[in-house]
């Protein structure tokens, strides 16, 4: 197989067929595995909130019986860093390809079997053991499947375009969410009964055509560009995990702190907000409705995110991240009192923009800079570790402290905005501390956080100046 350099710049179509073949079938099989993955953590998200707080806990404290349930949504962050230090391990010691095969299928066979589980009338208290089971599973294969097609596209994507191409992956997450919310709506139309008789398990279940679809195409996948060559001069990674730990932690910690508003805002405006938003009107609220908030702002990110993903290759990483960030800060009070107005189109609108623009402002740049931060030998275990972590600490965290404050507090909208902009104000000094990486060469063993400043590609304006200034 011909290997393309990542280094050399883009190259047209038809000056190497076989590399653009390559990287359409790579982008076609980590958007698929994307959207899997988000079909399924949105639809698992709208249903915590309205569905298994029912069936799955007894009702004698409806409150309490929600809590436990983001309590469940909550389980599968926590064993996303686990799945994600596996198969990162495997990932940096025997390519890209067959983890993403393997977290595929592990991430949808659980959520697949979600859609068969038992209830808690039926069973009793196996049913939320067994969707705990199940979300642990999901999890466990999630916490890999992100982090992969991450750095699948990192490494294939042409430098000058690596940011756009990056991002194009992760239109699979809007359309996952897209997807799952649209669905959710559906079948929220069905009467009470069949929907909690049946109609809810009817999407789980049909997650599994989407396993089949993006297994086959992942089957067909070749290897990237960059791992070739370190098996080529014979680099790679006998113990990954040492590495991470000796050489990549700045990077670890740096890429969690960016990914606390992005993850933690996605989860609180997708799952919180319903949840929210349904205290505030109480029991009658028209849940199917308030879904089309989540529906628009997927649609939004359709565009956002490969748009911000190309504005990152033409003024840098970090501005336009820094950009998302703070504008999540300045939005988060006044989006969580508008929601406490209890004004259904306004409710719709605050959350599509907080989705659309807020959050996928910095996804949209984070899909090429988070492999960047890391050297080749251990990037998938760094990004995965840097991706996971901060989903148990943003996104798993929101879920269980968001419901715990809106039952103690009575549904106080400053507590959760509160919560919010501390989220929001981490990511953004994080953004301070990162490298600039900008067209980093991939091939490079060492970390952009642990280079100068000149070598990370930061502040490159300013290089040039002094480069100048020697040579006079």
């Amino acid at each position: 197989m011909a290997v393309t350099d990542p280094r050399t710049p883009v190259r047209a179509a038809s000056d190497d067929p076989e590399y653009a073949a390559n990287l359409r079938r790579a982008t076609l099989a980590s958007s698929i595995g994307s959207a899997l993955e988000y079909f399924d953590f949105a639809l698992y998200g709208l249903s915590t909130a309205l569905i298994f707080n029912v069936l799955f806990f007894p009702q004698d404290d409806p409150a309490m019986a929600t809590v436990a349930a983001f309590a469940t949504f909550g389980v599968g962050f926590l064993a996303r860093p686990f799945g994600g230090l596996f198969f990162g391990v495997l990932g940096d010691k025997l390519g890209r390809k067959w983890v993403l095969v393997a977290t595929i299928v592990l991430m949808g066979g659980a959520s697949t079997a979600i859609g068969l589980l038992p209830t808690y009338a039926a069973i009793g208290v196996w049913a939320p053991i067994l969707l705990v089971l199940m979300r642990l599973l999901q999890g466990f294969g999630a916490g890999a499947e992100q982090a992969g097609a991450t750095v699948l596209m990192a490494e294939y994507a042409p430098v000058k375009r690596r940011g756009f191409f990056s991002a194009l992956p992760f239109v699979g997450i809007q359309a996952g969410t897209l997807l799952a919310a649209v669905v959710f709506g559906l079948i929220t139309l069905l009467p009470e009964d069949q929907l909690l008789s049946w109609g809810w398990r009817v999407p789980f279940l049909a997650s599994f055509a989407l396993i089949l679809l993006a297994l086959f195409i992942r089957m067909r996948l070749r290897e990237t560009p960059t791992f070739i060559e370190l098996e080529k001069h014979e680099q790679v990674a006998d113990r990954p995990i040492r590495e991470i730990f000796t050489h990549g932690l700045p990077g670890v910690i740096v890429g969690v702190g960016l990914r606390m508003a992005e993850n933690g805002g996605s989860y609180m405006f997708q799952t919180l907000g319903l949840a929210f938003f349904v205290t505030v009107i109480g029991d009658n609220a028209d849940k199917s409705l308030l879904t089309w908030g989540v529906t628009l702002g997927s649609l939004i990110g359709v565009f956002s995110v490969p748009f911000t993903g190309h504005l990152s290759d033409r003024f840098g990483r970090r501005t336009v991240y820094r950009f998302g960030a703070v504008f999540m800060l300045v939005y988060t009070f006044p989006a969580w009192w508008l929601l406490s107005l209890g004004n259904y189109a306004v409710a719709i609108g605050v959350i599509a923009i907080g989705i659309g623009v807020a959050v996928n402002s910095m996804l949209g740049p984070q899909c090429a800079m988070l492999p960047e931060l890391f050297g080749n030998r251990h990037r998938y275990l760094g990004v995965a570790m840097a991706r996971e972590i901060s989903a148990v600490l943003a996104g798993g965290l929101a879920g269980v402290l968001g419901a715990y404050l809106i039952a103690v507090s009575d549904g106080n909208w400053v507590l959760l905005a509160i919560y919010m902009a501390v989220l929001a104000l981490i990511t953004t000094a994080s953004t301070f501390l990162a490298p600039e990486t900008l067209r980093r060469d991939l091939t490079r063993v060492d970390d952009a956080i642990k280079v100068s400043r000149a070598e990370a590609g930061d502040d490159v304006f300013a290089t040039t100046v002094s480069i100048k200034a020697v040579a006079r």
